[in-house]
C-alpha cells in the first residue's frame, strides 16, 4: 500500500517571522531613504555614514521596543479575553457548550455529533477552554507569540537591512551612487527571498520591494536636494 507524501506547514504562530521580515525591509528603505535624502542635499562622507549609523541604532531600538510592546499589549488582551471565557465556562457550562454546538452546527456538522463533543468537553474545561478560544478568539492559549521573540528578531533584522546602503560607504565610497545600488539589490534580494516564503514567483517579489525602496528614496532624494539649495 502506498502511504500519501507528508507535508509540513511553515511556522505562521510564533510572531518572529511578521517582524524579521517587517524588520528588514523596513531597515532598508529607511536607510536607503535617509542616506538618498542627506546625499541630495551634497552632504559630505562623514555626514553620510553618521547619518546611516544613526538611522540604523534609532530604528533598531525603536522597531524592538514598538514589536515588544505590540505583542505584549495584543498577549495580555487575550489574556483578558480568557479570563472572561474561563469564567463563563464555570458559571455557565451548558450555554457555552450551546455556543460552541451553534458554532459547529452552522458549518455543517452534524447535530448528534456537535452535541456529543461539547458535552464531553465540559468535563475538560482546560480543553473546553482551548476549543473556545479557537472558536471565538481566533488564537490557541498557549501557542501566542513571545514578545522578546518579536523584539529581537525585529532589532536584529533590521539593523542588518539597514547595514546594507551604509557598507559601500564604510568602504570608502564617496560617492551616493553605490550606497544607492547595495540598497536597490538588498531590496530585490529580500523581497525575492519572501515571495519564496509565501510561494510567490521570486522575481515579482523583488521587483515589488524595488519599486517600492526606490520611491521612497527618490521622495527623500527629491526634497534634500531642494532643501539643500
Amino acid at each position: 500500500m502506498i502511504l500519501p507524501a507528508e507535508h509540513h506547514h511553515a511556522d505562521v504562530s510564533g510572531g518572529w517571522l511578521r517582524a524579521a521580515t517587517f524588520g528588514a525591509m523596513d531597515g532598508l528603505v529607511t536607510n536607503i531613504a535617509l542616506i538618498a535624502g542627506v546625499g541630495g542635499a551634497r552632504s559630505g562622507h562623514h555626514t553620510l555614514i553618521l547619518t546611516g549609523v544613526a538611522g540604523l541604532v534609532a530604528g533598531a531600538i525603536s522597531m524592538a521596543i514598538g514589536e515588544y510592546t505590540s505583542v505584549r499589549t495584543q498577549n495580555e488582551q487575550v489574556a483578558a479575553e480568557l479570563d472572561k471565557e474561563r469564567h463563563e465556562l464555570r458559571v455557565n457550562p451548558d450555554g457555552e457548550a450551546d455556543e460552541l454546538v451553534a458554532a459547529w452546527t452552522a458549518r455543517g456538522l452534524p447535530l448528534a455529533l456537535a452535541r456529543q463533543v461539547a458535552d464531553v468537553l465540559k468535563d475538560n474545561p482546560d480543553q473546553a477552554l482551548r476549543v473556545h478560544a479557537q472558536e471565538e478568539l481566533g488564537v490557541v492559549p498557549d501557542e501566542l507569540p513571545s514578545p522578546w521573540t518579536a523584539a529581537s528578531s525585529s532589532f536584529v533584522c533590521f539593523a542588518a537591512g539597514a547595514l546594507i546602503p551604509l557598507l559601500p560607504l564604510l568602504a570608502g565610497f564617496e560617492p551616493l551612487w553605490p550606497a544607492l545600488l547595495a540598497g536597490g539589490i538588498g531590496l530585490f534580494v529580500v523581497g525575492a527571498v519572501i515571495a519564496r516564503l509565501t510561494a510567490r514567483p521570486w522575481w515579482r517579489g523583488g521587483l515589488r520591494q524595488l519599486l517600492l525602496g526606490g520611491a521612497a528614496a527618490g521622495a527623500t532624494f527629491v526634497i534634500g536636494t531642494m532643501l539643500g539649495a
